[in-house]
């Protein structure tokens, strides 16, 4: 039967369909008895929840807490590390219009560092090749809603928190506002938003995809129906977009707002899809709401009441303004501290400055690569300034001027 899961979205990966022979049993947990709630750090790199996990005991991995993925996926690569019996074959598809193989996980059990007593199976394993390059660290596996909803799971982006509350005694109390879901395949919670793109404001469903990197991503039927991309609104080719299926193809512009609930959200960037297959061809749904909308909430994620507390943080009324290099980067090698460039959006900062596809950032400022994570250029980008960059292309050693700026 199909079943949905769901590693990132461009930022870096999209939801993914996984097609299995025969039935999927739904993950098993183990039930935690304590009834105080359990706090668990988590590491915000690239806008994306990232906890600490085991494996049958293993080492401590770095999974992706993504409410657009359904059970336990581990990273192919690392299920053979720690040899981990695989079976048969699932033929995954997603974002782009390609597809990957990968094997379902036989008696694999995962837990939290700092919560052993909570187990659940560890369900599939698929190659995910480029979920690591595109984050700029190890990335091992992606926990979803089978995990969400043993819990009312309270998301704090600000203190860099998950705590667990006990889904039969929470009770909220504070000044956010409870949003009714529905799901769509098994897990994925779905809520209906207002989105204004230049006419009346529309009233349509979409997935709240806290594993999507961005802010808001319209589907391409909706996108059509809309008209949205024949409007003369600005626009620029969407770059650096990956899904199980591959590249996805899209503008990136903006809506004049989206509306949750009672909360405003003034010209969120957003990713108009252009994709004929795949996760952002889907017309039922309008579309994903990211991480980027999200992080502007502390969010409880109550999927037994069937709903979502929206609880605005600090960042509320922050605006979707960021600077841009206009290159995309993998992050390669063993300490990801190579910086390739895999694509120049053209009248951007980095085509004016020279900078080519396959060119390698060795410096920033006269700070050396080795220095330098993947978060942390990113989040230099995104402030409009000057910086000289090392560039290493092919034997050639180049020193070369790029000025971030708004793009869009």
């Amino acid at each position: 039967m199909p079943r949905v899961l769901k590693p990132a979205g461009a930022a870096p990966l999209a939801v993914i369909a996984v097609l299995a022979a025969g039935a999927i049993v739904p993950a098993r947990a183990s039930r935690v008895s304590a009834t105080a709630p359990v706090s668990i750090p988590f590491d915000p790199a690239a806008r994306h929840v990232i906890v600490r996990a085991t494996v049958n005991g293993s080492r401590p991995l770095s999974f992706i807490l993504d409410s657009g993925a359904n059970v336990a996926i581990v990273r192919t690569e690392v299920a053979k590390e720690l040899g981990l019996t695989l079976e048969g074959n699932v033929t995954a598809g997603g974002a782009g219009a390609g597809t990957q193989t990968g094997s379902f996980v036989r008696q694999a059990s995962w837990s939290l560092v700092g919560m052993p007593d909570f187990k659940q199976p560890v369900t599939f394993a698929l190659p995910l090749p480029e979920l690591p390059s595109t984050m700029g660290r190890p990335i091992d596996g992606i926990i979803g809603g089978e995990f969400i909803k043993q819990f009312v799971v309270e998301l704090d982006y600000q203190t860099h928190l998950l705590t667990l509350h006990n889904r039969d005694e929470f009770r909220y109390t504070g000044p956010g506002e409870a949003i009714p879901i529905e799901f769509v395949n098994v897990t994925h919670p779905v809520l209906h938003a207002r989105v204004t793109a230049g006419g009346e404001p529309i009233e349509r469903p979409f997935v709240l995809d806290i594993g999507a990197g961005g802010a808001l991503s319209l589907h391409s039927p909706f996108v059509r129906e809309q008209k949205l991309l024949e409007d003369g609104r600005p626009t620029i080719r969407a770059i650096g977009g990956t899904g199980a299926g591959g590249r996805t193809t899209g503008r990136l512009g903006r809506v004049q707002s989206l509306q949750i609930g009672s909360y405003v959200l003034k010209e969120p960037l957003t990713m108009f899809s252009q994709d004929t297959a795949g996760a952002f061809a889907n017309a039922q749904l309008a579309g994903n709401i990211g991480a980027q909308i999200a992080m502007r909430f502390k969010l409880f994620l109550d999927y037994g009441g069937k709903r979502i507390i929206f609880e605005p943080s600090l960042l509320f009324g922050t605006p979707f303004d960021r600077a841009s290099s206009g290159m995309v980067l993998r992050a390669l090698g063993d300490d990801f501290r190579t910086f390739s460039v895999i694509d120049v959006l053209e009248d951007s900062p980095a085509s004016e400055a020279g900078i080519r596809a396959d060119d390698v950032i060795t410096s920033i400022d006269a700070t050396p690569a080795s220095a330098l994570t993947m978060f942390g250029i990113q989040q230099m980008f995104e402030m409009a300034r000057a910086y000289v960059l090392g560039i290493q292309r092919g034997p050639e050693k180049l020193s070369v001027r790029l000025t971030t700026r708004k793009l869009i």
